[in-house]
């Protein structure tokens, strides 16, 4: 009797392991079906021309609104949109009735107080009633001073004319009669990546390419630099200025600048291991662990280079990054690499 237990014992122990065996291998392959299949590419220092690029629209110098500190009639306007203009140079007459009869007041009172001012030497008057026209005095001469600037509008700067609101004959109420726009030099305003703050420097060059001029290419130099960055987006204002001699550059007009921040020593990774990271302008990759996982990790990307971007930070020489797949991939998951 017991050695038939046996026989019928051995045969179901048998079973039962090769059960386990199987159940065994088919949790090796669905692990190993569950992991994606990708590519990957090995990245590496290269030597990379730091040029830093940006957009920017041309801006003038400085801006004037020429106008009266008070409403009053426009006698004549002397100059014409697009006429270019010098410093001091009159550009609008007003009306000059005020400033006929202040001018009549100041010579009155000038001549009163000559008089009083005899009297007053030789103790004929009171310090009291001298003080008093001298103060009437000192006020019609303001009074005048003002006046005559308000009448006769010059220009405070060299530079163009840009708006004319008026026609001679017209009230003035309030609008800038003109606008002169200095463009002699002319300048610009780019915002820089505060990875770039100690590199930029007040006085180094920068090359102005403008579109509308065939690309043509000029020199400016840093200017200005603000001495604080935007929390929010991580920049900084440098303030660029172009010597526009010829006056051939104008305000408005569309730029592209270059920064020459010399070479330096930085890890360059394919265009197509690149992720997005939706609703920001944050940049990822998937790089490959030693235990066949990947990891996302933000990079901080540079210049672009035909098919690949530099890194400025978040790799290393020599790691490996996911080239295909990447919509499939997430942090931490399992992977296999094909050739």
């Amino acid at each position: 009797m017991k050695k038939i237990t046996f026989w019928v014992i051995i045969p179901i122990l048998i079973a039962a392991m090769s059960v386990a065996c199987t159940q065994r291998t088919r949790e090796i392959d669905t692990s190993q079906n569950d992991a994606v299949t990708i590519r990957v590419a090995e990245v590496h220092e290269q030597v990379v021309s730091q040029l830093s690029e940006y957009t920017a629209i041309i801006l003038p110098e400085a801006v004037n609104n020429i106008a009266p500190s008070v409403p009053g009639r426009i006698d004549r306007i002397y100059v014409e949109i697009g006429d270019f203009v010098t410093a001091g140079q009159k550009l609008v007459q007003m009306d000059a009735t005020q400033l006929r009869q202040s001018k009549t007041q100041l010579d009155n009172l000038k001549e009163n107080f000559k008089r009083l001012d005899e009297l007053y030497k030789v103790g004929g008057v009171s310090k009291a009633d001298w003080d008093a026209m001298k103060t009437q005095l000192d006020v019609a001469q303001n009074t005048y001073n003002n006046l005559s600037e308000n009448t006769q509008l010059l220009s405070p700067i060299n530079g163009v004319v840009t708006m004319r609101n008026y026609d001679s004959g017209d009230l003035f109420t309030g609008a800038p009669i003109l606008q002169i726009q200095q463009i002699r030099p002319v300048k610009l305003l780019i915002n820089v990546s505060e990875s770039r703050f100690n590199d930029i420097k007040v006085g180094m060059d920068a090359k102005i390419r403008i579109e509308v001029l065939n690309n043509e290419e000029f020199t400016g130099r840093v200017s200005l630099i603000h001495p604080t960055l935007d929390a929010r987006t991580h920049t900084f204002p440098v303030e660029i200025t172009i010597p526009n001699a010829n006056a051939k550059i104008r305000p408005g007009m569309y730029t592209r600048v270059t920064f020459n921040l010399g070479n330096r020593s930085n890890v360059v990774v394919p265009d197509n291991a690149i992720v997005k990271q939706p609703g920001s302008g944050d940049r990822y990759v998937y790089l490959l662990n030693d235990d066949n996982t990947v990891s996302y990790i933000k990079v901080e990307l540079g210049r672009r280079l035909d098919v690949n971007y530099e890194v400025l930070s978040g790799l290393n020489d020599g790691d490996k990054v996911a080239i295909t797949s990447l919509t499939r991939l997430k942090d931490g998951i399992s992977v296999r690499v094909v050739e």
